[in-house]
């Protein structure tokens, strides 16, 4: 059975109609999917007749949410939400002064590998569908009460690794009978698998793509991050200029700082030289210790030590705010203990 939040807008169109429904029936029923309805019977402004013979040849799925953490903190909202085949991901409300931000997962595990992410560990079980990808929006919003006004793509999964469900759910995302949500709005991070990238280039959506770089050189990259064995550094940034040059929009790349790791006055000139003349930002993350990983984060002496010498030499840095600190907000922590304790 179909999915319909699976389908894009045209081709929930066409299934209504092979199912002998007007038209004008998809404005309806996309209307009342990104709603958050999870049952037929709550679309009243369709016949009894035609919700029953739905109900034959296709569903819409739902989210449970498995477990919600509230940080006493910030506000930030942590969920752990059970997919209907019982697997479990992630997401994160984050709350700023201009409106809610959600962070959300693309893949059930992830294939990367990334040795400083809690998400890797136990590999990828399964992509998510459209569907899946935007429950997390829709069922945050009805449990909180609330709009959710950016999504950023930077929890559980490599997004570029499920491109297709995510080239859609972009899509479904940013309809004005959806969730109406626009593409500025949307922030994608990738690992860089660089042959995802410049085919994502061709999408032309005006999202912001966030590189997790986290090295200067691919020794250092290599030992962090196996995809680099496959697109080295000068591959991947050969990418993204390309990216810049098709889109015109800024790259946002991603540095966990580890301390005497990544984080050393060489690293922030070789940094810089790297990236030097492209119209980007470097997003600064202390990392996040985890207990499987012997990575720790400097001080915040260095940290800040760390993004004095690249603005020094030119470059657009700044250190995340840490949102959730008390409940473990990092993508990846709370499920493997769901896992755990399974």
């Amino acid at each position: 059975m179909i999915d319909l939040k699976d389908l894009e807008y045209h081709e929930l169109q066409t299934f209504l109609t092979e199912q002998g429904e007007p038209k004008f029936r998809a404005k309806q029923i996309f209307s009342w999917l990104y709603k958050g309805v999870e049952h037929f019977s709550e679309m009243t402004n369709l016949s009894k007749q035609t919700r029953e013979r739905l109900e034959q040849v296709c569903f819409v799925s739902t989210l449970k949410i498995r477990k919600k953490l509230v940080s006493e903190i910030d506000g930030t909202v942590k969920y752990l939400f059970e997919l209907e085949d019982g697997n479990c991901i992630e997401s994160v409300v984050m709350r700023y002064k201009h409106g809610l931000s959600i962070c959300i997962s693309s893949q059930v595990g992830c294939r990367m590998g990334c040795n400083f992410c809690a998400s890797t560990i136990g590999g990828r079980l399964r992509n998510l569908t459209t569907g899946e990808i935007i429950n997390q929006i829709i069922f945050a919003q009805k449990d909180l009460g609330e709009r959710i006004s950016n999504v950023v793509m930077m929890g559980i999964g490599e997004p570029l690794d499920n491109y297709e469900n995510v080239v859609r759910f972009l899509k479904n995302v940013n309809h004005p009978e959806g969730l109406g949500i626009g593409y500025r709005h949307i922030s994608l991070s990738t690992c860089g698998l660089v042959d995802k990238i410049r085919q994502l280039a061709e999408e032309d959506f005006p999202i912001t793509l966030s590189v997790s770089l986290h090295a200067p050189n691919n020794e250092i990259r290599n030992s962090m991050m196996p995809v680099n064995q496959k697109y080295p550094v000068e591959e991947l940034l050969a990418a993204c200029r390309d990216y810049l040059e098709k889109t015109g929009r800024r790259i946002s790349f991603e540095y966990a700082l580890i301390h005497g790791v990544n984080d050393r006055d060489r690293d922030a000139r070789e940094l810089a030289q790297r990236l030097r003349g492209m119209l980007c930002h470097i997003n600064l993350i202390p990392v996040n210790p985890v207990k499987e990983r012997n990575y720790q984060k400097g001080t915040e002496q260095e940290i800040r030590r760390f993004q004095k010498l690249l603005t020094d030499l030119g470059m657009n840095a700044t250190v995340r705010r840490e949102l959730g600190s008390d409940i473990s907000a990092s993508c990846g922590q709370l499920r493997k203990q769901s896992m755990e304790e399974a």
